[in-house]
């Protein structure tokens, strides 16, 4: 069934293109020649892109100061990139797709997000070395352990392998890497709790048409999402991989679990 904009959604559209055309050169060019300000500015933009799509985000703890800094969450949406992105200059770990979507490929490639191949295991160890050079170089990298987004009202086991991403910064740095969960919990719309229903309008499991559902968040009311932020665990030479993916996945679902949001 098609889906037709709103008037309030077409504003939104010409909004953000009139906030992002103008921009983008000037961030290509700071992410290719190494300027400092293309983090700031990325996060800017996406701050005034929130206010245009009218969501809220509260943030409870704070990002580790300490570096190589690799950050862990669970995955509802597309629109957990802005939200998280906005917060501090960083980059993501993103699967090879997204590379290939019209619009976010280019936010992503602004972001300096880092592309894996995750269905071709044998590939696990380059995009490890790609993610240690990045932790190396002081930057901040976010990774999606559930390899996939979730419908939002649970978290999916996480994924071990790409720690090793840590395991390989440290190896070459001996430097310990700062391992730090968050969890980000989409609870209102329109004012109200967020349920079952209007869960499933937010979280995009990925089987679904890109286009339909970014109407349907255009077409939408506010949102107020909450990120939480955990401790962080160094990882060492002595850290079991495994075991850290168990302890950061039950510390993620506690994070994540809130009064108006069944999370799992």
């Amino acid at each position: 069934m098609a889906v037709r904009l709103t008037f309030a959604s077409i504003w939104k559209i010409a909004a953000l293109t009139a906030l992002i055309a103008p921009l983008v050169p000037i961030q290509m060019a700071a992410v290719r020649f190494g300027w400092g300000f293309a983090g700031p500015l990325a996060c800017t933009v996406m701050r005034i892109g929130l206010r245009i799509l009218r969501v809220h985000v509260t943030v409870e703890g704070a990002p580790d100061r300490d570096r190589p800094l690799l950050l862990v969450s669970n995955h509802v949406s597309w629109l957990d990139i802005p939200v998280i992105g906005a917060l501090m200059p960083l980059s993501f770990v993103a699967k090879r797709e997204v590379s290939t979507w019209p619009i976010f490929s280019l936010l992503a490639k602004l972001k300096r997000c880092v592309f894996i191949d995750r269905d071709r295991r044998h590939l696990t160890g380059a995009a490890n070395s790609a993610i240690a050079e990045r932790l190396i170089a002081g930057d901040a990298i976010v990774l999606f352990p559930e390899g996939t987004t979730s419908d939002g009202l649970r978290v999916l086991p996480f994924r071990s392998a790409l720690l090793g991403a840590a395991k390989a910064a440290f190896g070459r740095s001996e430097t310990p890497v700062r391992v730090q969960p968050f969890g980000i919990a989409y609870r209102r719309r329109d004012g109200l709790p967020i349920g079952r229903v209007a869960m499933s309008e937010i979280a995009w499991t990925g089987d679904e048409d890109l286009l339909p559902h970014l109407i349907g968040i255009l077409n939408g009311g506010p949102i107020d999402v909450a990120l939480r932020f955990g401790p962080a665990r160094p990882f060492t030479a002595e850290t079991d991989r495994k075991a850290l993916a168990g302890d950061l996945e039950r510390e993620v679902r506690r994070l994540t679990k809130a009064a108006d949001v069944s999370v799992a």
